[in-house]
């Protein structure tokens, strides 16, 4: 009997040797991966569009960055501005909040940010993370072109041609204002002011700028209609004054 024959014989078995184990960075692991992450990056891709889209021309989030619009908007707030509400024939109404770009009205002519900046700081803007830009700001409409607004009558209010204005909103403790003024608003323009009188520098800080404080209505981005967060602050802010 030769040894083979033997061994074949013996009726010993040979010990089983371990399957290796397919190595995750196989090139077929390495295919799903891939499928995987470029379908994901294509979600969140189209997210950031659609966000961006909406954002641009329908609704967009402004986070609140001061305590001028105190105690109706709180610092930190993030409200819902329309950006349709003037479009299609709507008009900026007395008491409507407004977020505008107050360059060449509250600030000077900025430089241009940058390409890199600019996409960040809009992206951040979009989803409300962030002020879309330094030069936005968020106040309530006192007069609209045409009106005459002045401070004040014997009591201490603020008319608007010629009639007193109960405002209701005006911070606890505020009077309607420390500062005397009286102005004609020009057409296509805005007088605008916070409700937090006494912390707000408004349409009154810039009387001796161009255009005397107003700003113009081009200028304007939307109307806030809507405090979205935090959700203990949840309200509506349309306004029936004026």
């Amino acid at each position: 009997m030769t040894d083979s024959d033997a061994e074949a014989s013996s009726g010993t078995p040979e010990p089983e040797r371990p399957e290796r184990d397919q190595p995750s960075d196989s090139p077929k692991s390495k295919r799903r991966w891939s499928r995987s992450t470029r379908f994901w990056l294509s979600v969140l891709l189209a997210t950031v569009v659609v966000t961006s889209l909406v954002s641009r021309f329908v609704v967009q989030p402004f986070v609140i960055p001061s305590g001028s619009m105190e105690g109706t908007l709180r610092v930190g707030d993030r409200v819902l501005v329309n950006k349709l509400a003037y479009s299609f024939g709507g008009e900026v109404r007395r008491g409507d909040i407004v977020v505008f770009d107050g360059t060449g009205s509250f600030v000077a002519e900025e430089s241009d940010p940058g390409l890199l900046e600019g996409l960040l700081r809009t992206a951040a803007g979009a989803v409300g993370l962030a002020r879309s830009s330094d030069s936005d700001f968020v106040k309530r409409v006192i007069g609209i072109g045409g009106d005459r607004v002045r401070c004040c009558d014997d009591e201490g209010r603020i008319e608007v041609n010629g009639e007193p204005l109960e405002e209701p909103y005006l911070y606890p403790g505020d009077k309607p204002s420390n500062v005397r003024f009286d102005i004609r608003v020009p057409e296509g323009r805005l007088w605008v002011m916070g409700d937090h009188r006494s912390d707000s520098a408004d349409s009154r800080e810039y009387l001796g700028s161009p255009g005397g404080g107003t700003v113009p209505e081009d200028k304007v981005i939307g109307r806030a209609d809507w405090v979205g967060w935090p959700v203990g602050h949840w309200t509506s802010l349309r306004s029936d004054h004026g």
